[in-house]
């Protein structure tokens, strides 16, 4: 299961590498070597982006018992929705039927 979940332990390491880059960037470009860096910031950029990605994935998630949750919920929408049958009046026809 941990390998599914996102723990805040977790989420407290994608914090610091997203403000550690910040930091880095606002570093370098106020040291007028932004570009000069270029391969450190696209190692650093691919290091978050990767955690992001696991964090989007595993904060998405769903354990068993959300899933299942959301399956009776669903089944309960369903049941309350009132089904729709077409007729086959046509505004166009007479209806010839008295009252």
């Amino acid at each position: 299961m941990s390998e599914q979940t996102y723990d805040e332990g977790r989420r407290r390491n994608l914090e610091a590498l997203l403000l550690a880059l910040a930091d880095r960037i606002r570093e370098l470009h106020e040291s007028g070597t932004l570009l000069q860096h270029a391969s450190e910031l696209t190692r650093l950029i691919g290091d978050v982006r990767s955690e992001l990605f696991h964090y989007e994935v595993r904060a998405t998630y769903d354990t068993p018992e959300i899933a299942e949750n959301r399956r009776i919920v669903s089944e309960a929408k369903k049941k309350d929705e009132a089904e729709w049958h077409p007729n086959e009046w046509n505004p166009d026809e007479e209806d010839d039927r008295e009252w």
